[in-house]
């Protein structure tokens, strides 16, 4: 029996929780179920137990997540002189931890992708130079760290600021094939659109409505259906509103898993029009129930998308290309049934 440390900014439960600790959950309780001792320290939320045990792991909830970084080292020191843990997993989603400085413990470090100046989208300027300046101390700090990576992508990226490529693995997201499965008989009566994941600014959401807008002018029935929460999501609204097309837009805030699988089943094509992803697991999700994607052309996205087979990659920020992409594959139906079985298979 071996134990296990992971380290992520959220668990499995945490309202703002999005495909990384999906990810760590779907791994971490794998584990557990091996047999395997198991523990997620995460930052706490309200309402939140501070410990918990879910699908046999155990969860630890501490501090509040706008300090939860600086108070880690502290955090993994007390834990490990109450277990003698075998493996220290330290999930980079953001603000690195920096394991290697105060743990000499094996330490694995799991990555999705680095944010580079992406975060300058998403936060206002210290917090964005925060992140940017901690993630480049990543290759000093992590260099003999060993990495497991999901997208070759992000391999690229991590080799580009200085790990050894010979201390990277990459292992590809996977996708739950008995939750998500085709059923074609659930697709929409009228052309819909749809779209899955956090409502964060780095996500270019914006880029998505405005090329609906010409959605809506070529093709009269086409709906969209947004599902997710997020900081973002007000000015989201504020932005369908001014584009004048609120009324063809339906947001659904946060869905569960069963809502989840139904609008992917029942939407003609999901769209993604993020600036940078690891991977982009909800393009697999929406392909394993039968529903190609449209998506940037950036990291991580053009690794989940193949490009003309389950989907199409348009160049990124640009709405009159995923306008077109998204027109052709609402009135085209032998070419979106032909995407389609691409997708499942």
């Amino acid at each position: 029996m071996y134990r296990l440390l992971f380290i992520n900014w959220r668990d499995i439960r945490n309202p703002e929780a999005g495909g990384a600790e999906v990810h760590l959950h779907e791994i971490s309780r794998r584990i557990a179920s091996m047999g395997h001792k198991v523990t997620v320290l995460a930052s706490h939320f309200t309402n939140a137990a501070r410990e918990e045990r879910i699908d046999g792991v155990r969860i630890i909830r501490k501090v509040e997540k706008f300090t939860f970084n600086f108070h880690v080292p502290g955090m993994v020191r007390a834990l490990l002189k109450q277990e003698d843990y075998d493996l220290i997993v330290d999930d980079i989603n953001k603000i690195p931890f920096y394991t290697p400085i105060y743990v000499r413990k094996p330490i694995l470090a799991l990555a999705h992708h680095l944010f580079a100046h992406t975060i300058f989208l998403e936060t206002i300027l210290p917090f964005a130079l925060y992140v940017y300046l901690g993630e480049m101390l990543i290759p000093v700090v992590y260099r003999n760290t060993r990495f497991v990576v999901v997208s070759e992508s992000t391999r690229k990226d991590f080799i580009a600021r200085g790990i050894p490529e010979q201390n990277i693995t990459v292992i590809h997201n996977a996708v739950d094939h008995d939750v998500y499965t085709p059923d074609f008989a659930a697709k929409s009566p009228v052309p819909l659109v749809g779209y899955i994941g956090r409502i964060k600014r780095y996500k270019r959401l914006d880029i998505l409505l405005k090329a609906f807008k010409e959605v809506a002018v070529r093709v009269p029935r086409a709906r969209m259906k947004i599902a997710g929460s997020g900081d973002y999501l007000p000015r989201l609204e504020k932005l369908a509103s001014h584009l004048g097309i609120d009324d063809r837009i339906e947001f659904l805030g946060f869905v569960n898993d069963s809502a989840k699988v139904a609008m992917l089943r029942e939407a003609h094509v999901v769209v993604n029009p993020s600036s940078k992803e690891g991977w982009g697991v909800t393009v697999i999700e929406a392909n394993a129930c039968g529903t190609p994607v449209i998506a940037s052309d950036v990291p991580g996205l053009r690794d989940a998308v193949v490009d003309g087979k389950t989907g199409f990659l348009v160049p990124d920020g640009d709405v009159k290309a995923f306008a077109e992409k998204s027109v052709r594959d609402l009135e085209d139906e032998t070419l979106r049934q032909q995407l389609s079985e691409e997708a499942v298979r």
